[in-house]
């Protein structure tokens, strides 16, 4: 008898989860900057794009802004042992490359102590600075830059 009411739970939950697997995702009628999808349905990932060659650095829009990279990036190493960027951006070989020297500000310490050498928390530089690509924006928006700085 006891087994009776066991085999009824055992049987609606199998026709349960066998209902429940069957059926679509359904996002609710929501669209991602992606477009329609379903939760479920995995598509391929978009072309790179072109990235802007060595041009002039590109304008900022807001103060304290990072400069964005005019040029490309790709392969760069940047980790705990060795950093790229500072192969041309380095005080030391700024001139000599005609690369921007990074900011005095990457050598100050979160408590504002100066060091000889860039501070660890200013040492990935892609953490703030990406490379500029050529892509049109992904959202509409109306923002406009500070008009002290100057950009038409």
């Amino acid at each position: 008898m006891k087994l009776l009411p066991l085999f009824f739970t055992v049987v609606t939950f199998v026709i349960t989860t066998h209902v429940i697997a069957q059926e679509k995702v359904n996002p609710g009628g929501l669209e991602t900057i992606r477009g329609a999808s379903t939760i479920d349905e995995t598509r391929p990932a978009e072309s790179l794009k072109r990235v802007i060659k060595d041009k002039n650095p590109i304008a900022r829009n807001y103060v304290h802004q990072p400069p964005v990279v005019p040029h490309q990036t790709r392969g760069y190493r940047v980790d705990t042992n060795s950093n790229k960027c500072l192969n041309c951006h380095s005080w030391k070989y700024a001139a000599e490359t005609g690369a921007t020297k990074i900011s005095l500000t990457h050598f100050e310490t979160r408590d504002g102590k100066t060091l000889s050498d860039v501070s660890p928390r200013r040492y990935f530089c892609s953490q703030c600075h990406v490379t500029q690509a050529d892509a049109a924006p992904l959202v509409e928006n109306t923002f406009k830059p500070v008009e002290s700085l100057g950009n038409e």
